[in-house]
């Protein structure tokens, strides 16, 4: 019994101790705040954005998103064209790189997660499950939930051009 005993010690201790130690990696990598804009079935696309915190102790990169409430998923960014005028792209490279130790917002303005071919309206209080892909922390189920159209107090002047390259 005194045998079993201190086994069971040693065990819970290396276990303990397998728990605690973290090196660089002591934390996680945490996404919230994971909204996208109301919008009538007639408009054809949407947008989600998110917040995206790495503490996980390694340089992370966002890979991809996916969900049924559309027909394709990429992952853009809006940019300035000659003229003023706002466009929108795939982000180059096809990824987002979230550093070790920082915080990546995808925003009104900025980077997204575009909706193509929206497969219904996306109405105020509705939710929707997206899966994002990340390089080491593999898929992450988030559920975004539709707001009233926000602008987060970014004007918007002039005319917005969807295009660009990959």
């Amino acid at each position: 019994m005194k045998q079993a005993l201190v086994l069971f010690f040693l065990l819970v201790m290396l276990f303990a101790a397998g728990c605690t130690a973290s090196g660089d990696g002591s934390g996680e990598l945490v996404v919230d705040n994971v909204w996208g804009r109301s919008s009538p079935m007639v408009a054809q696309n949407g947008a989600f954005y998110l917040t995206i915190s790495n503490d996980s102790g390694e340089d992370e990169q966002l890979l991809s998103a996916d969900t049924d409430a559309c027909g394709t998923v990429e992952l853009h960014e809006m940019y300035m064209k000659e003229n003023d005028v706002m466009g929108m792209r795939p982000v180059p490279g096809g990824s987002i790189a979230i550093p070790s130790g920082e915080t990546v917002e995808l925003k009104v303005g900025g980077m997204h997660v575009m909706c193509i071919d929206k497969q219904a309206a996306f109405e105020v209080g509705d939710t929707i499950p997206i899966i994002l892909s990340f390089s080491n922390a593999g898929e992450i189920e988030v559920t975004a939930e539709i707001r009233e159209s926000e602008m987060g107090g970014m004007e918007m002047e002039g005319k917005m051009e969807e295009g660009g390259s990959r």
